[in-house]
């Protein structure tokens, strides 16, 4: 079996660098891996673990026809869902993603489907959705 995980959302993100510290921060990601584009500016590519699941991401790359970050206030329709082990977990990281600057879009609430949820707008312009059971 590959060592790549089955499935990654796979974003597109400039500056790179700052998002790999926002999510590192907000989200407790780890670096799994991180090429350097050969301009000595640009992230090629980064693999971040992020509650156990990986993401990856990179900055736009125009020159070669590839995808652009998106334009600040621009809706990105593209989500990354996150599911915790607690419903505490879905507070705590919403408060930290919030303070370094995040938007909330759902604040923590619980829903009708029996879970703590809530939504965010990275400074990047991407949704992050969180999800941690109820307490039985």
């Amino acid at each position: 079996m590959s060592p790549r995980p089955p499935v990654a959302p796979y974003i597109t993100v400039s500056p790179a660098a700052a998002a790999i510290a926002f999510y590192t921060a907000a989200f407790d990601a780890r670096q799994k891996a991180l090429m350097p584009a050969i301009d000595g500016l640009r992230i090629l590519h980064c693999e971040l673990e992020i509650n156990g699941g990986s993401v990856f991401l990179s900055d736009a790359f125009p020159e070669f026809g590839m995808a652009r970050a998106p334009i600040p206030g621009e809706p990105v329709t593209m989500s990354v869902s996150l599911e915790f082990a607690t419903a505490e977990q879905v507070d705590e990281v919403f408060a930290r993603a919030t303070k370094l600057g995040a938007k909330g879009e759902v604040t923590p609430t619980y829903s009708f489907w029996g879970t703590r949820t809530a939504a965010l707008r990275d400074p990047f312009g991407h949704r992050w959705i969180m999800n941690g059971p109820l307490a039985q």
